[in-house]
């Protein structure tokens, strides 16, 4: 499993954190040391279902409720990442994106 190093689990771990700071208005650390997010893309390895999806989904908001004190952010956030992990599942089995679609 990819993660069964804790080396990987620092990387994903620094990974995420460039991410979400850049993605709320931080410093483009994520774009400046990987490149263009293209989150669909970098997560096409790895199978995302409903378990998955819940799975992350439980931890990224069971953080966002014990640390985020503003209600206003706290659903700001809750929104977004309920979004971003129903973005992300890959076990549809439709297209992508056009370019998968037949010509």
């Amino acid at each position: 499993m990819l993660y069964e190093d804790p080396e990987n689990l620092v990387k994903a771990r620094q990974h995420l954190t460039w991410f979400l700071a850049q993605y709320w208005g931080g410093p483009m650390l994520f774009n400046e040391n990987r490149g263009q997010p293209k989150l669909r893309m970098r997560h096409m390895p790895f199978r995302i279902g409903n378990l998955e999806r819940d799975r992350w989904l439980v931890h990224m908001l069971t953080a966002v409720n014990e640390l985020v004190v503003d209600d206003g952010v706290r659903a700001t956030m809750t929104e977004y990442f309920v979004k971003a992990a129903e973005h992300l599942r890959n076990d549809t089995g439709l297209p992508i994106s056009s370019a998968d679609y037949p010509r």
